[in-house]
C-alpha cells in the first residue's frame, strides 16, 4: 500500500476517535492534514473573534515547514497512537 492510499485510510480511522480526544491531538490532526493535502497555509489568520479558525490556522501555520510526504506520515503515526490509547483507555474501563 502507498503512503497516499495508507493516508486516506487512517483520516478515515480518525473519524472514529472517541469524542474524549483533546483538542490539541484534534488541531495536531487538523494542521497535519491541511499539509499533507494542501500544502503551506494559503489564507490570511482569521479575525480576533474566530477563536477556533485560529486555533486551526495556528496548528497548520505551526507545520507549514513539512513536505506533504513528512506531514502524511506524521498524521498516520499519530492517528495510530491515539486510536491504540482509546483502545487501552476503554480496556482498562471495562
Amino acid at each position: 500500500m502507498g503512503l497516499q492510499e495508507e493516508f486516506e485510510e487512517y483520516a478515515e480511522k480518525a473519524k472514529t476517535l472517541p469524542d474524549s480526544t483533546t483538542n490539541e491531538n484534534k488541531l495536531c490532526l487538523y494542521g497535519l492534514f491541511k499539509q499533507a493535502t494542501v500544502g503551506p497555509v494559503n489564507t490570511a489568520r482569521p479575525g480576533f473573534f474566530d477563536m477556533a479558525g485560529k486555533a486551526k490556522w495556528d496548528a497548520w501555520k505551526a507545520v507549514e515547514a513539512k513536505s506533504k510526504e513528512e506531514a502524511m506520515t506524521d498524521y498516520i503515526t499519530k492517528v495510530k497512537q491515539l486510536l491504540e490509547e482509546a483502545a487501552t483507555a476503554a480496556a482498562s474501563t471495562s
